[in-house]
């Protein structure tokens, strides 16, 4: 395969990670989760706060478990991409069945502050990619760049 072939493949990959992530999975519509960058190191993700995502009605901050469920999916974002990565080639790593075999084994949030701001980001990095297991770590901050949260999280990838 030519470099160009390969560099088309990747970014036909990306393009289905991010159509995955944006449109077909629906729990990120409700959380208004967008992708903003996708790196095989670095995933990033955004949404705008809104008054169905507040957990304590008197600071008008996130609620805990929204930032737990950014946290988790820039994880399972990155460790999809891990597999992109080890993979052969790129298009076989971006299958529905793949894409099914990614799971949370275990989740750990660190809740820094109060989530509050207007819009936030989540960033995904992976610590360890294995064949059956990678490791992430993640990081939620606010539009001024206040961290909120900070976590790390398991996934089964095989």
């Amino acid at each position: 395969m030519s470099p160009t072939d390969a560099a088309a493949q990747r970014a036909e990959a990306l393009r289905r990670i991010r159509e995955i992530f944006d449109e077909r999975i629906p729990f990120n519509k409700v959380l208004g989760l967008r992708v903003d960058g996708l790196d095989p190191d670095r995933v990033t993700l955004r949404f705008a706060m809104r008054p169905e995502l507040v957990g304590n009605f008197a600071v008008g901050s996130l609620h805990g478990g929204v930032i737990s469920a950014v946290l988790d999916t820039a994880g399972g974002v990155i460790a999809l991409l891990g597999l992109m990565k080890r993979a052969r080639r790129d298009d076989e790593a971006i299958t529905v069945e793949r894409f099914a075999r990614v799971g949370t084994i275990d989740l750990r949030v660190d809740y820094l502050r109060p989530g509050l701001g207007a819009s936030f980001t989540a960033e995904a990095t992976i610590l360890r990619a294995g064949r059956r297991v990678t490791v992430a770590q993640m990081e939620l901050r606010n539009e001024s760049g206040t961290q909120v949260a900070v976590g790390t999280a398991t996934y089964i990838v095989s």
